[in-house]
């Protein structure tokens, strides 16, 4: 049974609140604000609710609220004030300070009775919802914690630094490829066929996180065997037509394997993003011999890499509002940006002169 507090100096208030809530509730007493401080403290997680006078000697109902704030009490403890005043600017600074309800003046016990009844639950619930979230962290920071230990682990091996040096390899033997490219369409064709090249290794903590996601193995032979994304290499072209041109020579390389292709551009995922991923089998030399290595390559225009890093913002920072409305206009804005670099193309194909054939949307 939840324990309630009722501190009034009118000996006749308490009294009738006693036999109102007795029944349900263990009433306890307080005959000024310095004894409702001294049962708070006595009992700091055993007062369900405090019914509280505003006017009494020694210590008032004000101090007693300025004690609350400052030992954090108003947090767990809600507050319903006894009042015979109606006064709308001494309710708003009540509830400015943190109370949660009134009580007034004549008492009249169902109100008392549902109102102490919704406080109490309401903050039973609050209170159960604050506890459970802190056990999630809790887990949360002991599974960070093995995470950690485990990638600390693993960082320390041999074996594993030498996969590592094997897919840094593999990410700079795509970036050469592309550079060879860019240079002889800017001799041959006097321009670019991409703005710029992101490339990036996955952490010891994601590779962790995203084996034991899946229920792999927590071993390098399971790194080369499941894992795809672990080197990465993100391609900027300005027009669509250079994605598939730009793509389609790289997989040509007599040397390069395509192992998987998701064209996420002419099919676009649900949300709006486009994108074309390759992962590709990239041979690496070393001193014991060639070694093929996978690297996901990722192609997308200079507006739909904004976008996507505009997406990605949303996906993974935390309590943001309205993200319904926000992922509709982020749908929105993909839809406009693809119709857009489309028709970027047909300017710049009617541009350049030297290009003789009609570019369409089917490469």
């Amino acid at each position: 049974m939840h324990r309630i507090l009722v501190a009034d100096d009118v000996e006749i208030n308490r009294e009738i609140l006693r036999d109102m809530l007795m029944d349900d509730y263990i009433v306890e007493i307080a005959e000024d604000g310095a004894q409702a401080v001294q049962k708070l403290q006595e009992c700091p997680d055993g007062i369900a609710a405090l019914l509280l006078d505003l006017q009494m000697p020694n210590m008032d109902g004000y101090a007693v609220l300025d004690w609350m704030n400052e030992h954090k009490k108003l947090k767990t403890v809600p507050v319903l004030i006894i009042s015979s005043e109606r006064s709308a600017a001494i309710e708003n600074y009540c509830f400015e300070l943190g109370v949660s309800d009134f009580i007034h003046k004549p008492f009249n016990s169902s109100i008392v009775k549902k109102r102490v009844d919704n406080i109490v639950e309401l903050f039973d619930r609050k209170n159960g919802l604050e506890q459970k979230v802190a056990m999630q962290t809790r887990t949360l920071e002991e599974q960070r914690q093995i995470i950690r230990l485990h990638t600390r682990q693993l960082r320390d091996t041999r074996i594993f630094n030498d996969l590592m040096m094997q897919y840094r390899s593999a990410i700079m033997v795509v970036e050469a490829k592309l550079r060879v490219l860019y240079e002889e369409f800017a001799h041959e064709y006097n321009r670019n066929p991409f703005e710029s090249i992101k490339s990036r290794l996955k952490s010891p903590e994601s590779i962790y996180e995203k084996l034991d996601r899946k229920g792999f193995p927590i071993t390098v032979e399971s790194i080369r065997e499941h894992l795809f994304d672990v080197a990465g290499v993100r391609v900027i072209c300005s027009f669509p037509d250079d994605i598939y041109r730009l793509a389609n020579l790289v997989v040509q390389s007599n040397d390069i394997i395509l192992v998987q292709k998701k064209d996420y551009i002419k099919n676009p995922k649900s949300n709006g993003y486009r994108s074309l991923h390759l992962i590709l089998d990239v041979p690496i030399f070393l001193s014991i011999g060639k070694q093929y290595i996978k690297v996901e390559m990722q192609f997308r225009t200079i507006a739909m890499d904004f976008w996507a890093s505009l997406e990605h913002k949303l996906k993974y920072k935390k309590d943001v509002e309205n993200t319904e409305e926000i992922e509709r206009q982020l749908k929105v804005c993909a839809d406009s940006i693809d119709v857009l670099d489309y028709q970027m193309m047909q300017i710049r194909s009617k541009i350049d002169k030297g290009n003789t054939a009609l570019l369409t949307r089917d490469f």
